[in-house]
């Protein structure tokens, strides 16, 4: 695979894939989007999204196209074997047991987690933005396995870094309110304001939850140029893909 595309470094079981888009991939979107964006809400001109993300079925090989989510900054989690169409849901995360249905997650600094059980049988995507990861998507997405957290895998996928993303002490505090020990992914600036590690975050979350096998992280999407980033590029900011599915 060519360096369009980062493939993550973990023990997945056989079967199992996933990979990463970068914006440099096989696109046609241009301008503030340039060129492989796949988000289709962020006003990309939607005939180029949909080229984009025909791209990634023909680049990738797939023989299914990827299920998209409309996401909301959320804690649902649809479970793409009981949806009987191509409906974009309003979720933030998804499920599958079935070979060869990748799922998709669109993220411009918000963390992308990639799951899969360590039997091959089932694998899932969260998108976790600080709202949705102190409201308990993680968990959400690990209990639609339905299996044993000690008998899953995750991987955190490219996300804005420590240094790069400063939050005010409302972040702070809803972290805190439920789990004194998130202090330790705040480093305080100026006053009322603090640097949040959003990947440590959610390896403490998915840590208290049971899964030892945690993956990825040490990205930074703001200083990443080959990752769209919100707080780098604004509201015209196009979103990269973060897929896994099972293999036939």
């Amino acid at each position: 695979m060519d360096g369009s595309w980062l493939t993550p470094a973990w023990p997945a079981p056989p079967g199992v894939r996933a990979v990463v888009s970068t914006r440099q991939g096989p696109g046609i979107s241009t301008g503030a989007w340039g060129r492989f964006n796949l988000g289709a809400r962020c006003g990309d001109e939607p005939s180029a999204v949909a080229a984009n993300r025909a791209a990634v079925r023909s680049a990738l090989g797939l023989s299914r196209a990827a299920h998209w989510l409309q996401q909301v900054h959320g804690v649902d989690v649809v479970d793409v074997d009981q949806l009987t169409d191509a409906q974009e849901p309003r979720a933030d995360a998804s499920v599958t047991h079935q070979v060869g249905q990748p799922l998709a997650i669109l993220t411009a600094d918000c963390l992308p987690v990639l799951f899969c059980t360590t039997d091959g049988r089932a694998v899932a995507a969260a998108h976790a933005g600080w709202r949705g990861l102190q409201a308990g998507v993680l968990e959400a997405t690990l209990d639609s396995l339905q299996s044993l957290p000690a008998q899953v895998m995750a991987w955190l996928g490219p996300c804005i870094g420590p240094a790069s993303y400063e939050v005010g002490g409302e972040v702070r505090d809803a972290f805190m309110a439920s789990d004194a020990g998130a202090a330790g992914g705040f480093e305080a600036t100026r006053p009322g304001h603090w640097l949040c590690d959003l990947a440590w975050l959610a390896r403490r979350r998915l840590q208290a939850a049971g899964v030892a096998s945690l993956h990825g992280g040490g990205f930074d999407t703001r200083t990443d140029d080959r990752f769209y980033s919100y707080r780098r590029d604004g509201a015209q900011s196009g979103r990269f893909a973060s897929l896994i599915w099972r293999e036939g």
